[in-house]
């Protein structure tokens, strides 16, 4: 499957960026789109940095069909498509929720029609264990029920999956897609040249605690300390970036290799859940930092308790992660000091 293009949309983004260093390690020719609404430009060369060589890059907005249609035609031979371009702040859905449908679900709609329309029938989406909401009973299996989401944002995710159940029903669409749900991505590429670069205050936890370590946010706000968990905290199943990027690549395989049924689910995550003062001690003990953080009430919304059974990702994809919570938490504490380096 060597050389063959592989469409990432998103692709400067956060997950993006290190499937697109993968890809190319795997023996595909990437090629980004990304209208940099959510990433910065940096992250291409950081790409370029790792790879010693730029990847093209179109800035064009997926919800425009036009300018789809443009790069399609311009590339051709495209041999299958990565979705990430997706808004992602919850908070921000809850409060324009319009802005989440119309590029969430309006850029998968049209990037469908666009693909149809030049033959190509292979995707990836991106979607999330937001699916499940709050879980009657753990792990969540791929059979776990998929429930009412919990803002705009999630059901965008949720509304999307459900498209590309329609279309497989369909019996009129030779699009196969693979959704990926996610659990928690952290960490960064071991190079330090590309990682986790939110515009603003942080909304995930690992940069924010970085940032703190760093210096540039003041204290760290743990939300919660009466949850039913072994420490009161939050649960949740935190993957390492490189490791989910990797999970892409052996999706787009099997697709390549006609191995996948016309829609599938697979959970990626590691299988274990760590609390949110887990995942500081771990940052604590790789990084060598004390970390300023206190204990305030909980935050609405939030799920006391997730994580993933990746059995079905590990017999059908062959995946399994390889990173440890430490490691991941290593990798984004030497990503925020390049970071730092930067600026001096």
């Amino acid at each position: 499957m060597a050389n063959e293009k592989i469409l990432v949309t998103g692709g400067a983004g956060y997950i993006g960026s290190h499937t697109v260093v993968a890809l190319v390690e795997a023996g595909y020719e990437p090629i980004i789109i990304d209208n940099f609404s959510n990433s910065e430009e940096s992250a291409l060369e950081g790409i370029a940095a790792i790879l010693g060589r730029n990847i093209p890059c179109h800035r064009i907005d997926c919800t425009n069909a036009e300018a789809l249609r443009e790069v399609f035609a311009q590339e051709q031979d495209i041999k299958g498509v990565i979705h990430f371009a997706a808004y992602k702040a919850v908070g921000e859905s809850v409060a324009e929720p319009l802005k989440y449908y119309h590029n969430n679900v309006g850029s998968l709609v049209t990037l469908l029609q666009v693909m149809a329309e030049f033959s190509v029938f292979n995707l990836v989406f991106s979607s999330s264990c937001t699916v499940y909401g709050i879980p009657d009973t753990l792990p969540v299996t791929e059979q776990t029920p998929v429930q009412k989401a919990n803002s705009p944002y999630g059901n965008t995710k949720k509304v999307c999956e459900e498209i590309l159940t329609d279309l497989a029903n369909s019996g009129n669409s030779h699009i196969k897609a693979t959704a990926l749900r996610y659990f928690n991505p952290i960490g960064a590429h071991p190079s330090a040249k590309i990682g986790e670069l939110p515009l603003g205050i942080p909304n995930n936890l690992v940069p924010f605690i970085t940032q703190t370590a760093a210096g540039i946010r003041e204290q760290l706000t743990v939300f919660g300390k009466d949850y039913d968990t072994p420490d009161g905290t939050c649960i949740r199943d935190y993957i390492h970036v490189v490791d989910l990027a990797k999970a892409h690549v052996v999706a787009v395989e099997r697709l390549l290799q006609g191995k996948a049924e016309s829609i599938e689910f697979f959970n990626v995550g590691t299988g274990n859940g760590n609390t949110v003062l887990e995942a500081i001690h771990a940052f604590e003990k790789a990084s060598g930092q004390k970390l300023n953080y206190k204990v305030g009430p909980r935050r609405a919304g939030d799920v006391p308790k997730i994580y993933a059974d990746v059995t079905k990702a590990t017999q059908e994809l062959g995946f399994r992660t390889t990173s440890t919570l430490e490691e991941a938490m290593k990798s984004a504490w030497d990503w925020q000091l390049s970071l730092q380096k930067e600026k001096v």
